[in-house]
């Protein structure tokens, strides 16, 4: 007898065990999709993860049915899914679901079937009843949702028990694929009008018909230039309409032919190298080849503007010419756009892009073409590394130090640099890491040897680094020069760069229009019903939103605590800094970048590309204006309150505060001319400040690393922070500290807290949280989190404390 272990999509604490049909006992492999029975009714497509002869200590339900004949995931990434489980404490049911694209989950949908052994006679029923039955005896089947229109109301459980218990119906639990193939219509000429004879002699019979005769002349035109005729295409080159299609139809001279196409068109290309790289840029290469000989992981630091992408594009090709994989990571999906570009210049459609503002259907597509090997590269944010790689060779991940790489919520909370180091070990792979700011996880690592480290010191074409000036907020608002939120240094120096005809990006690392209203009266700051957070008010839509829950409110004039109707807007965001921009400079063409502008599937893509055609003067936003973009004009860069970026009570935060105005200046001078960067800052001062301006990666290190090693935080300890979540707070706070008295003798001083966060109730729920440090010494860390997880499983075992939440992120710190 064999027996399956499979992966539910569910956070279920371990795996259940089936038992294989002899039907499927040769045909069953690791990694196939199976539909089993979970409870009473309930079911479920799963992954089996191993098929084995050992029974488990329980009795066994028989698998339902097979749905894959070949394996959607390999070994490889099952694999992946028990290490991100076990080291980031989910279950693999999370990752399963982070994993798999939607239309690859299959929907469960309750199916009413009638009970023919009930009969005919519905006398015993009331209206409602009735009414059901009648359809299901016509029907035979029934969805929820179409007893939910038979009734003509939401309500209609109450109505399918009573069936259910008087034997009129049965439910079935039914498992829907919901991927479809994409379909296309074909126009295609019928066989007898091949020959040149017959179609010169169908041309002459249509001289009363022009409209027909030029869309038969289209056709034959897209068939001699493209082969395939889309109907689609013909429509439109022809300005025909489909009712005179159909006639060329009906007349047997053209025939229409439904077929299967690709969303996403691939096909291997030989790559077009055709750039050569500076002496600097061959001097890096070479050092990243020679250490990937003996390391996994190599660091490229290099300078903003140093071309590290064309090294990555040189490592791309030499991969793909030894017939592996490239997976080339980005932070954020508005990076593709510009990077994707540049790629396809070099490597055609051997490139895909996965990330999750792609529909379903689309992903599924692209997960099939990179689990058969017809992608070659994938370029994509963080959720691409989950993809089921056939060989992978390689992978690049770009601004290695960017935050976004760390998944938030839900689980699983992996890291992307740390889970694609691993996951590059399952191939034998290599890892190459980016950065003119690496973390200091990754320099201190490439510091110890662990990873090879390649330094790019130099602008590519011999540009210099930009200038970098800090402007006195203080100095400025004593002697009333400011304009609103702008420095008269500041504003001269964009006017300058609009007269001269170059481009201006501002950065204001907060959106919204006003972070908070405040009653000048008595002090009083509008606040979120569900969260202890300040709203957010928002101008273009006049709504008060909170930025944790997302729940908008209208706009406060009275204030609710003194009556008095002096709420005034306070700071600044994104959308302040334009409207500001709009008064100051009425002539200039100015566009913001933040979460609000760009919702949609394209609008960044389209928003990049003006800036690229010169549309645009002024761009003003939050990071996504810091990371990896390209914009040869931009000659000026202002960094609007650099004192809100050092004002975090985070021990990163001096660490994260110079990667982002390291970053934003590198977007100035990149091509013609030396740019200029101006940080307006009220303390002047602070030592980050003055790394920014010599760009002094290393001092900026040394200081941090120092303080990190003698407080205990990472590289030297791993951080595991505790969130603890319950409506009451009295139950959120006692739940913490029973969990906090029972790890402490395993931890000692290495656990800090619990405590409330800053923002200490969200969406209604209050919070606690603690964090403990681990040492780096895998054996300690397992046992920990082993020690933790029974602890988590013995508070939720209280009655008390049922409906607690825990949450454990690992490095989410």
């Amino acid at each position: 007898m064999k027996y399956a272990d499979v992966i539910l999509p569910l956070a279920l604490p371990r795996n259940y065990t089936y038992a294989v049909p002899e039907s499927m006992e040769t045909l069953l492999k690791p990694g196939c999709r199976v539909a089993v029975q979970l409870g009473k009714q309930k079911k479920y497509a799963g992954i089996v993860k191993a098929v084995h002869e050992q029974a488990p200590p329980y009795k066994t339900k028989p698998l339902l049915d097979m749905l894959d004949a070949d394996p959607v995931v390999y070994p490889t990434q099952l694999a992946f899914w028990t290490w991100v489980a076990a080291y980031y404490m989910c279950t693999e049911g999370e990752v399963l679901n982070a994993a798999l694209p939607a239309h690859l989950k299959l929907s469960s949908e309750t199916l009413l079937l009638f009970n023919d052994a009930y009969g005919d006679d519905f006398s015993a029923l009331d209206d409602d009843e009735y009414l059901v039955a009648e359809a299901l005896l016509i029907r035979k089947e029934l969805r929820i949702e179409e007893v939910q229109l038979i009734l003509d109301k939401s309500e209609v459980y109450s109505v399918i028990k009573k069936l259910i218990e008087k034997k009129v119906l049965l439910v079935y639990e039914e498992l829907k694929e919901v991927y479809k193939e994409k379909k296309e219509n074909y126009v295609q000429l019928h066989a007898e009008y091949q020959e040149e004879a017959q179609l010169a002699a169908l041309f002459n019979d249509m001289g009363r018909a022009p409209k027909q005769m030029e869309l038969l002349l289209a056709y034959l035109h897209l068939q001699k230039t493209q082969g395939s005729v889309l109907q689609s295409e013909l429509l439109k080159k022809s300005g025909a309409t489909t009712a005179q299609l159909k006639g060329l139809v009906d007349k047997n001279i053209l025939w229409i032919e439904k077929r299967t196409v690709d969303r996403i068109p691939t096909g291997k290309v030989e790559a077009q190298i055709d750039f050569n790289l500076s002496p600097a840029q061959e001097v890096a290469l070479t050092a990243v080849r020679q250490h990937f000989t003996d390391k996994q992981v190599t660091l490229l630091h290099g300078v903003t503007s140093s071309g590290k992408t064309q090294v990555y594009v040189k490592m791309m090709e030499e991969c793909l010419a030894s017939g592996k994989q490239v997976l080339y990571l980005l932070p954020e999906i508005g990076l593709t756009a510009q990077i994707i570009r540049r790629l396809q210049k070099h490597f055609g459609s051997s490139i895909g892009i996965y990330h999750s503002r792609f529909n379903n259907n689309e992903r599924v597509e692209i997960w099939n073409k990179v689990k058969m090997g017809e992608l070659q590269i994938i370029l994509g944010a963080r959720s691409s590394l989950l993809l089921p790689f056939k060989d992978l060779g390689l992978i690049i991940l770009d601004e290695e130090h960017d935050a976004s790489y760390k998944q938030q919520d839900p689980a699983p909370r992996y890291h992307a640099r740390d889970a694609a180091i691993y996951y590059a070990g399952l191939f034998k792979a290599k890892v190459l890491l980016g950065s003119a700011t690496p973390s200091l996880e990754s320099y201190y690592n490439a510091q110890q040897g662990k990873y090879g480290l390649v330094e790019l010191n130099e602008r590519f074409g011999g540009m210099e680094m930009p200038a970098i000036e800090i402007v006195d907020i203080k100095k400025e608002m004593a002697e009333k020069t400011m304009d609103g939120n702008f420095t008269e240094v500041l504003k001269n120096a964009i006017s300058q760069s609009i007269a001269d005809g170059k481009q201006v990006i501002l950065f204001q690392n907060r959106r919204g229009y006003a972070p908070f209203l405040l009653c000048t009266t008595c002090g009083t700051i509008p606040h979120c019903k569900q969260c202890d957070v300040s709203l957010t008010y928002h101008r273009n839509q006049d709504k008060l939103t909170c930025h944790y829950c997302g729940t908008r409110y209208p706009y406060i004039h009275t204030c609710v605590a003194c009556g008095a109707q002096t709420l005034e807007p306070k700071s600044f965001g994104t959308e302040k800094i334009e409207d500001d921009l709009q008064q100051v400079f009425p002539d200039a063409r100015i566009a913001r970048m933040d979460i609000d502008t760009i919702r949609n599937k394209d609008s960044h893509n389209k928003l990049i590309q003006l800036l690229e055609e010169r549309s645009i003067d002024i761009l003003v936003g939050t990071q996504m204006v810091v990371k990896g973009l390209d914009f040869e004009n931009v000659n000026l860069v202002g960094i609007l309150s650099a004192d809100n970026l050092l004002g975090f009570p985070d021990f990163r935060v001096n660490e994260r505060a110079f990667q982002l105005m390291e970053q934003v200046s590198g977007r100035a001078g990149r091509k013609h001319g030396m740019g200029k960067v101006l940080i307006q800052a009220s303390n002047t001062r602070h030592p980050v400040l003055h790394y920014v301006m010599a760009h002094d990666y290393k001092a900026m290190y040394a200081a941090e690393i120092e303080e990190r090693q003698a407080f205990g935080y990472p590289p030297f300890f791993r951080l595991l922070k505790l969130t603890i979540r319950h409506k009451n707070q009295q139950v959120a706070e006692q739940a913490a500290m029973i969990l906090a008295s029972w790890l402490q003798p395993h931890i000692g001083t290495q656990l800090v807290g619990p405590a409330a966060p800053l923002v200490a109730r969200v969406r209604n729920n209050y919070l606690q949280e603690m964090l403990i440090k681990l040492p780096r010494d895998a054996r300690m860390i397992a046992h920990i989190k082993q020690v933790l997880q029974e602890f988590i499983i013995q508070l939720k075992a209280e009655k008390a404390f049922r409906a607690v939440v825990i949450i454990p992120d690992v490095d989410g710190v």
